[in-house]
């Protein structure tokens, strides 16, 4: 599989596509913060998104989409953080399958899974939103405007929606991204997967994540142990939110799970959907991916599996 060849400036991430399939719609957001991690002087800019040559399984209505989405056991919808259509989206889309069904629970990326109780007092009434923010450190861990989640997290906390924090510790992952797994202590290990349940032998991801490294040779970060440690620690992020929506199936299997997370975490199924899958090993289980396109991108061509569907903001 080839995949796009992207530039990024290490002083300030600048991601372009200049190959036949551009994929800067994933933003790239989650390997450029891998790359963060690795290199933490280094500032995030997101760059605009070229839909014009994306390639897809299927694009169908908003109304069609919704139905499709009421079969489904998770349902993951891939942002660009910045983008407040695609989270305007997202919200939609709640409310939506929440008047079809009640029983639905939505996982954050946003959320760091230490911070779990948190949420769980937010939901209860037992905390403002104020101290949400501030006991979960939001703006310390994901820094993105928080008004961009907060109706989101009012419509959960309205309606009793159980919410779950996904993601790995920002501590963990760039240990990880400096000295690898084995540099984990035991009481680091709590917050992530079992070491032997963090799968990196997916070749396509590799070449996809080795592709967007390999420009930083220049920049003296090419060594294949730096390359090793980062995709390390893309995958432990995978894994660990795959790890978080399995475990939350596996207790409550008459719940719909929808997860809000950058789109570099699932398009292909190379992140967290091939990883759910994996640990429940189950072959009932329906998962869609969603992905968005703004008015003014082009008509997307039905092609190839990067996603199921593709959400289009309207005008």
């Amino acid at each position: 599989m080839t995949h796009p060849t992207v530039k990024l400036s290490i002083n300030n991430i600048i991601l372009n596509t200049t190959q036949m399939k551009p994929l800067s719609l994933l933003n790239l957001c989650s390997l450029s913060l891998g790359f963060i991690l690795c290199f933490p002087s280094v500032s995030l800019a997101n760059p605009p998104r070229d839909l014009s040559e994306l390639l897809m399984v299927t694009a169908t209505t908003q109304t069609e989409i919704l139905q499709q989405l009421e079969q489904a056991d998770v349902i993951y919808l891939g942002e660009t953080h910045n983008e407040v259509l695609d989270h305007q989206a997202q919200l939609k889309i709640i409310q939506e399958l929440y008047h079809k069904n009640s029983k639905i629970a939505i996982g954050f990326e946003m959320f760091q899974c230490p911070y779990q109780t948190i949420l769980d007092q937010y939901i209860a009434g037992n905390i403002t939103e104020e101290q949400l923010i501030e006991q979960s450190e939001y703006n310390q861990r994901w820094g993105f405007p928080w008004e961009y989640y907060a109706d989101i997290l009012r419509f959960s906390q309205q309606y009793q929606l159980p919410i779950l924090a996904l993601n790995t510790p920002s501590e963990i992952t760039r240990k990880v991204a400096r000295e690898g797994l084995k540099s984990l202590t035991a009481e680091e290990q709590q917050y992530i997967p079992p070491l032997e349940e963090i799968k990196t032998d997916n070749a396509n991801y590799r070449q996809m994540l080795q592709e967007i490294y390999q420009q930083h040779h220049h920049d003296g970060f090419g060594n294949s142990q730096a390359f090793e440690n980062f995709f390390l620690a893309q995958v432990l992020w995978d894994e660990t939110m795959a790890e978080k929506v399995a475990e939350f199936i596996a207790e409550n299997p008459d719940y719909q799970v929808i997860v809000l997370v950058g789109e570099g975490h699932i398009v292909y199924d190379y992140g967290i959907p091939s990883r759910v899958e994996r640990r429940l090993n189950s072959t009932g289980l329906t998962q869609y991916s969603v992905l968005f396109q703004s008015p003014d991108e082009d008509p997307i061509p039905l092609t190839e599996n990067i996603a199921d569907l593709i959400w289009k903001h309207e005008e």
